[in-house]
Parts: structure tokens; sequence; C-alpha cells
């Protein structure tokens, strides 16, 4: 009789910790199915793995559930070389696994997400900024209490984004992103020329406060502003997701 008391009391523990590990929700990534800018010399357009793996590590490492979704569904392309935290994540915690097999977005259901985070590559300037079913989620997830995140150019993927009412989710709110003081000197998409939009422009020009270098205390600041949450550059991807938790827990 002891036995199968302790039995039944591990069993409930069981069960408990693992209600409370999926009682904590799931967060939405949106990433990019564009490989490249469609110049002659094919510049890699894509995501960046170091903007994206870490922010996954950091939700499911808290125990949130994580989807994707890119604008075809399907395998996305990436650069960067998986290193630390990023290759951590796709030897343990699935990483690979979920992102390639990313999600339409009529799959997604708005209802099932507490946050919606897309990080940087130049991709989702291509195929996310503009697209109408992926804007749509990013508002309605927004306008049920949801917190939005971005990291390098993911916030020029949301600057388009509108709200019930008409006017711009950004409009009004501290934001930042790639700067066009740093687009403008690298190679990447030949100074900023083969972008549909500057970042930065987009932002200011939906009313958003960008907040520039000079606007920190560091580059690699994180700025929050009602329930947006954008960084700069890469290094800080991993903050933002953080953030981002304790934004949706308090």
């Amino acid at each position: 009789m002891k036995k199968r008391f302790l039995a039944l009391l591990v069993l409930f523990i069981f069960i408990s910790c693992n209600n409370d590990k999926n009682e904590k929700g799931s967060i939405l990534i949106i990433v990019s199915n564009t490989e490249d800018m469609g110049d002659p010399e094919k510049h890699f357009a894509g995501n960046n793995l170091w903007e994206v793996a870490p922010p996954y590590h950091i939700f499911v490492s808290h125990g949130y559930t994580v989807d994707f979704v890119s604008p075809t569904g399907g395998k996305v392309p990436f650069s960067m070389d998986p290193v630390g935290i990023s290759s951590y994540t796709i030897k343990y915690e699935n990483f690979n696994g979920n992102v390639e097999n990313s999600l339409t977005p009529d799959a997604v259901d708005y209802k099932n997400y507490k946050a919606v985070f897309i990080g940087g590559g130049y991709g989702p300037l291509f195929d996310v900024a503009n697209n109408e079913e992926l804007l749509s989620i990013i508002a309605k997830i927004y306008e049920n209490g949801g917190i939005v995140g971005g990291c390098g150019h993911g916030p020029g993927a949301f600057a388009n984004v509108k709200l019930s009412n008409g006017e711009y989710m950004v409009s009004g709110k501290k934001v930042t992103g790639f700067p066009n003081s740093t687009e403008v000197t690298k190679s990447w998409a030949n100074e900023g020329t083969l972008l549909p939009i500057m970042l930065e422009d987009q932002l200011r020009q939906n009313g958003a406060v960008f907040q520039t270098k000079g606007d920190l205390n560091d580059k690699h600041d994180v700025v929050i502003d009602k329930r947006i949450v954008s960084t700069m550059f890469l290094p800080s991807s991993a903050i933002v997701a953080k953030e981002m938790i304790q934004q949706i827990e308090n």
C-alpha cells in the first residue's frame, strides 16, 4: 500500500511539473523564406541564425512552446555557423526540427500565442514586412495583450503592422533596429541599395520614435516601450527574448 502511495505521489509530481511547464504558453517566431536579394550577384538575404536560435533557446528553456511561421512555410535559409547557444539549441532543443517545418500563416491561430518575435537577417524585409497575413497575425497578438520583439532587421519587418484602429503599431513608441548609419557602411546589401526598405526610414515614416546609437547608453541596449521590445544588433538577441518573458510574466 505504501509503495503504491509513493508511486502515485511521484506520478502526481511529474504531471504537475509538466502541467506547470505547458501552462506557460506559446511564442511565435516569424522567419523568412527569401534566399537572396534578387540581384545578379545574389546577395544572401535569409535569416541570421544568431538572431533566431538564441531567442528560441531562451523561450524553450523558460518553459515556453515555440512555433515558427514563414510566408510559404517549410524550410527557411540561414546564415552564420552554429556556435555557442546556437549549437546547443540545435543539438539538444530540436531547433532544426521545428524551424524546418515552419507553419504557413493560415495555420496560425493568434489566440494561442503570448508573444511574437522576429529576428534579423535581411530576408524579413523582403517577404515579411509586406505580407498582409503575417502583419495581421502580429497585430492581433499585440492587441490581444501579447508582446512583440525584434532584433537587428526584425523590427523593420513589423514596421508596417496596423492595428484595428488604423494606426501603425509602432506609432509613438520607442523602437530600435539596424540603423541607417551602420547599413550604409556595409557591403551585405550594397550599402542598403538592394533593400526594399531602409529599416530606420520605414519605422520613422510610420511614427516610431526611432532610437539611434546617440539615444542609447550602449548600442547593444534593449529598448522596451508599450509591449514592444527591440535591439539594434545580434549580441542582444537573447536579452530581447528574456525581456519579452519578463513582460509576459509581469
